[in-house]
């Protein structure tokens, strides 16, 4: 899977708040973008990837309560649909890179906590959702863990593969770092572990942490080494760039969502 156009201007625009470097809050944008690829699965219309929605939006359904972006931007998402300005999302695939958690009020930077209700509401909605968790991710205490992973539609990665509609999507979530705090690990185990997915030839490759790809364009340089000319998508997140897209000297594509959503869809539609 290639991507082979990416708009410059979002379709659609979803208003949110997110924690100010000073304090407090700030309005920000989550910008939805349209892409296309050369080819998707016959079962799907559409895949729409994301990361790092580390804010909070009211949510229609709930007068006006802050609930954490994700879920605005799935219940977004499904109003748009049926305005037809987007696939139906019974035919389209989620992918998420990590780091969905915002604080209760969206005035504090770095905050931790549970996003099962962001999975949640994008598994109710669309066909599947899978992924990757951030370093800024929980899902309840190990034995909740345990019973989210087996709910309906949801697949979430960390060193396997799955294959969704003839789709085979892989993931690590996490950073390189010290033990000690969520979702960290030595920095020649997380490539190692990268690598070790790779030989099954992946259509999509789901990071929180990935390569880097130049100037501002912030990232691992292990991680661009292990995945450059193995022929996979790369979706990631954590480090935010200003252009989506970029191209790895081996041919590889990676498409980061940082702050962002995309909508791929085929370049036939």
């Amino acid at each position: 899977m290639r991507i082979v156009h990416i708009d410059s201007e979002p379709l659609h625009v979803l208003a949110y708040l997110d924690a100010a470097p000073r304090g407090g809050s700030q309005t920000r944008e989550l910008p939805l973008l349209r892409a296309r690829v050369d080819e998707l699965p016959a079962q799907l219309d559409a895949l729409l990837v994301t990361s790092d929605l580390q804010g909070r939006a009211a949510l229609n359904e709930a007068g006006g309560a802050l609930r954490l972006l994700g879920e605005a931007l799935a219940e977004e998402y499904a109003t748009l649909a049926e305005l037809d300005s987007v696939p139906d999302p019974a035919f389209t695939g989620v992918v998420l890179a990590g780091d969905l958690y915002a604080a209760p009020a969206a005035d504090r930077l770095g905050a931790t906590g549970d996003v099962r209700d962001v999975w949640r509401a994008f598994a109710a909605r669309f066909r599947w959702v899978s992924g990757v968790a951030g370093n800024h991710d929980l899902f309840g205490k190990p034995s909740e863990q345990a019973r989210f992973v087996r709910e309906p539609g949801v697949h979430l990665l960390d060193g396997r593969q799955v294959e969704l509609d003839d789709l085979r999507i892989a993931g690590v979530g996490g950073i390189c770092g010290r033990s000690g705090k969520p979702n960290r690990r030595p920095p020649d185990e997380f490539v190692a572990a990268v690598r070790r997915l790779l030989p099954a030839r992946p259509h999509l490759l789901v990071l929180h942490e990935g390569p880097d790809a130049g100037p501002r364009r912030f990232g691992n340089p292990d991680v661009r080494d292990a995945v450059d000319g193995r022929g996979t998508l790369v979706v990631c997140g954590h480090s935010h760039w200003h252009e989506p897209l970029a191209e790895l000297p081996g041919g590889t594509q990676v498409l980061n969502v940082d702050a962002r959503a995309v909508l791929l869809e085929r370049a036939d539609r």
